[in-house]
């Protein structure tokens, strides 16, 4: 059953759904622009005058500042792919869906960009740490993804993570439009939120800072949820996750 607060007027509706998207279009690229140019500006100062690390900071090896730092590359793939489904489909659900992954995504790299900052620790991992390798030895090599092009070295590919999409498929998805987009889509990002999955459930078992280990966990659940959803959305279009 629809409850309706106002007019029912079907061309003033499609009109009013037409501004929302507009609205989250314009609101949303500007959030993130805001957040990217920050981030990037923080990252820049810091390569000419490094901070001093925080009393009390993590260290830059630890299990939280791998994390931080690793999460916060996830987080920018899974926003990046969101806004390119937007424009690919005219499908309400997925775009909604879309932008729940972008602005949570979004607002949480910012969380941990921000804690990097405090602790004095840089945002990007030196050439003897490599991502994941908080995770324990051979873990970043052992989770590498799935290619479109049948590339098997992620690296050269653009894939750092688990579950995280290669340059080849982020351009396959930018061609694609429809349900063909919509599907592909679903597909990468249930592979990306089970790599995220692991990596928030190491963190929650093996960070040391509290309001971390609560961010992480509380990334469980949501992309579990999330994953769940994705699955019904894809038996929707008669598709499944990839294997």
């Amino acid at each position: 059953m629809t409850v309706t607060t106002g007019s029912t007027d079907p061309v003033a509706g499609a009109e009013r759904r037409k501004t929302a998207r507009v609205r989250w279009a314009a609101g949303a690229a500007v959030a993130l622009a805001l957040l990217f140019a920050g981030a990037a500006a923080v990252a820049s100062a810091r390569e000419d005058a490094p901070a001093p690390r925080a009393a009390g900071a993590p260290a830059a090896d630890s299990a939280d500042a791998g994390f931080a730092r690793d999460m916060a590359a996830h987080h920018q793939q899974a926003v990046e792919m969101s806004f390119i489904v937007r424009d690919r489909t005219e499908d309400e659900d997925v775009r909604r869906l879309a932008y729940d992954i972008a602005n949570t995504q979004a607002n949480q790299r910012g969380m941990l960009l921000g804690w990097l900052d405090l602790w004095g620790l840089p945002k990007v991992a030196g050439d003897d740490d490599p991502p994941m390798a908080w995770m324990g030895s051979g873990e970043g090599h052992e989770h590498g993804g799935q290619h479109a092009d049948g590339d098997a070295d992620g690296d050269a590919d653009g894939v750092l993570m688990a579950g995280m999409a290669s340059r080849a498929e982020l351009k396959r998805l930018a061609r694609l439009d429809g349900e063909q987009a919509e599907v592909f889509y679903l597909q990468l990002m249930t592979d990306h939120h089970k790599g995220g999955v692991a990596m928030a459930e190491a963190c929650a078992s093996r960070c040391t800072v509290p309001v971390e280990q609560r961010l992480a966990q509380g990334m469980v659940e949501g992309q579990q949820s999330e994953l769940g959803l994705m699955r019904d959305m894809l038996t929707e279009r008669k598709a499944r996750p990839r294997p």
